[in-house]
């Protein structure tokens, strides 16, 4: 089946009240308990940004490290999940259920198929 990455922006939940943060964990954490009794659960997280070890970087293909775009910048990734899924229409679904527990928006997109995997 493919594979589908969910993701949303760094940022993108900013406009939550702070005392509403527990309400939205316990929401994307049950989502995410149902992907995997669904068993369509692959991988995800939120990403950190804010201390020493957790700073974005860009390796280029020399092996210079350099900085990525501002903290600010809605380029970074916040968070993701990744579902195995037998469509598109599937992985807009369960997208749509990490929206209404995320409050925000989310990014769909099709890993390519990799024949190493079959």
């Amino acid at each position: 089946m493919p594979k589908y990455l969910i993701s949303f922006e760094r940022g993108a939940m900013d406009h939550i009240p702070e005392e509403d943060f527990p309400e939205v964990g316990k929401a994307a954490h049950a989502v995410i308990q149902e992907a995997k009794d669904s068993g369509v659960f692959v991988f995800s997280g939120g990403l950190k940004y804010d201390d020493g070890d957790a700073e974005p970087a860009v390796v280029t293909v020399d092996g210079v490290v350099t900085d990525v775009p501002s903290p600010e910048s809605k380029e970074l990734i916040g968070g993701f999940a990744i579902v195995d899924v037998p469509s598109r229409e599937a992985a807009l679904a369960w997208a749509a259920k990490i929206a209404v527990a995320c409050r925000c928006a989310q990014d769909v997109r099709k890993f390519m198929h990799d024949p190493a995997d079959d």
